[in-house]
């Protein structure tokens, strides 16, 4: 499809009150629930560390944490050096490049895609005194059903989640939920700083997720905020991003609106091909009524900087400092 889409959301976020705001917001979050599918029953919290790997900076596991009967969420651990008493915590999560990149592993190619696009934020916020988790999304690496499960397998995730009802990012965000229920057992983890921090995909499930989890207390979203219509609807993706029906009901507007009025930052290159800059500046400014509203407009904040679609970290810290303290 070229053109944009003629529908208009039927619940397009318009209050002038922070009542009609409220009211709103019971509205769409009961809807956003539905379009992103039911989700699997709850398991008791079960976790596994099978892999400890020293630096200087940071202690790193890989953690196994049950999301499910039978699939448990592959996930790395970063401990800073020294271990503070009851640190803030960021969930991070991988974009369409796999899990490797995003904590300074894997091959040569990977470790200078890194490097390039700046995506190792979970072992750098470790370096600066945060824990962070970063989950290997579902349908990426290990969790594949490809031979060696070192592929993608978004459109078989996908395929399989619509027929029984679900969505991709319904499914990702149950796993960052489960994360967080295991970030709260670790002494080392203030359970009332818990944030995220995604790129890409990883900023897909980042809005999404900060939008219906209250646990989550800010959220930092890397190349993905944008309008559906001028990013999601126009421009070629993968299928994973899609969740059928919602813009009949609103746009990414609404969906970080249910963020409102916790802290967001938003991150986008000027250059990205695939979330273009003008999209991510009407949502930015259509946003901008939501906090104000809210009498938080010094809690949403953006970082539009010259560069591709990648992550940047000329705010990130500054904005950790601010709200969660280090």
């Amino acid at each position: 499809m070229g053109q944009k889409p003629s529908i208009g959301p039927k619940l397009s976020w318009g209050a002038t009150t922070v009542d009609e705001h409220r009211a709103w917001r019971r509205g769409f979050a009961r809807r956003l629930r539905t379009l992103l599918g039911h989700t699997p029953p709850s398991v008791p919290l079960q976790a596994e560390c099978v892999e400890e790997l020293e630096t200087d900076g940071f202690t790193r596991r890989k953690v196994y944490v049950r999301s499910e009967e039978d699939y448990w969420v592959p996930a790395y651990l970063f401990l800073p050096k020294p271990l503070p008493d009851k640190a803030p915590a960021v969930v991070c999560l991988h974009g369409h490049s796999g899990i490797y990149p995003y904590i300074r592993e894997g091959n040569e190619e990977q470790l200078a895609k890194s490097k390039k696009l700046d995506l190792d934020f979970a072992p750098y916020f470790a370096e600066n005194g945060y824990v962070t988790i970063a989950p290997v999304q579902r349908g990426w690496n290990e969790t594949t059903q490809s031979a060696g499960g070192s592929g993608r397998g978004c459109q078989r995730l996908t395929m399989n989640s619509f027929l029984t009802g679900m969505t991709p990012v319904g499914l990702r965000c149950w796993d960052a939920s489960r994360l967080v229920d295991y970030l709260q057992t670790l002494e080392a983890v203030d359970s009332s700083r818990i944030g995220v921090a995604g790129l890409s995909g990883g900023g897909t499930i980042a809005l999404f997720w900060a939008a219906l989890e209250p646990r989550v207390k800010l959220a930092m979203v890397g190349g993905y905020y944008c309008t559906f219509a001028d990013s999601i609807y126009s421009i070629q993706h993968c299928i994973c991003n899609c969740i059928p029906g919602i813009m009949e009901w609103g746009e990414m507007r609404e969906v970080a609106a249910l963020i409102a009025p916790r802290p967001l930052l938003v991150i986008s290159g000027a250059k990205d091909p695939i979330f273009p800059i003008d999209g991510t500046r009407q949502a930015y400014s259509d946003l901008e009524p939501v906090y104000n509203l809210l009498d938080a407009c010094q809690d949403l904040e953006k970082d539009f900087f010259d560069g591709p679609h990648a992550w940047s970290n000329r705010k990130t810290l500054p904005f950790l400092e601010k709200h969660f303290g280090n």
